[in-house]
């Protein structure tokens, strides 16, 4: 395919792979999961991602970045059962050198993804229509 669409079970959120050939852009403007181009290297989905908009976090520890980061993902199954996801963060106008971190996924057989809503722990009389 020339385009994978990956799902988040979090957020109602998809992201956009192109895989039909095209280099990232030399300018976009920004946007919540940026633009990315992949392509494949043997077994593995190695993804190239930048314009990621400045208001977003690398992670839920809130580590930013600037309009420099450039993300390389390698996703590889080693068997039908997980995956393995490779992050390199490069973003010389915030870290000293690139960094990599690696995130072991599991396969969860006869499951769905699931509906995903935010709970607001002071004011949860909204959850029961209240």
């Amino acid at each position: 395919p020339d385009l994978l669409v990956m799902l988040y079970e979090s957020y109602h959120t998809f992201r956009q792979i192109f895989t039909d050939g095209r280099a990232l852009p030399a300018q976009r403007d920004p946007a919540w999961f940026g633009y990315s181009v992949g392509k494949w290297d043997g077994d593995t989905l190695v993804v190239d991602t930048v314009g990621i908009h400045e208001k977003t976090w690398l992670d839920d520890g809130g580590h930013p970045h600037t309009d420099a980061l450039h993300v390389t993902e390698r996703f590889r199954r080693p068997d039908f059962g997980h995956m393995q996801v490779e992050l390199t963060i490069d973003d010389p106008k915030t870290y000293s050198k690139p960094w990599t971190v690696k995130i072991p996924w599991a396969y969860m057989p006869d499951t769905d993804l699931l509906d995903w809503f935010c709970e607001n722990e002071k004011d949860t009389q909204h959850l029961v229509g209240k």
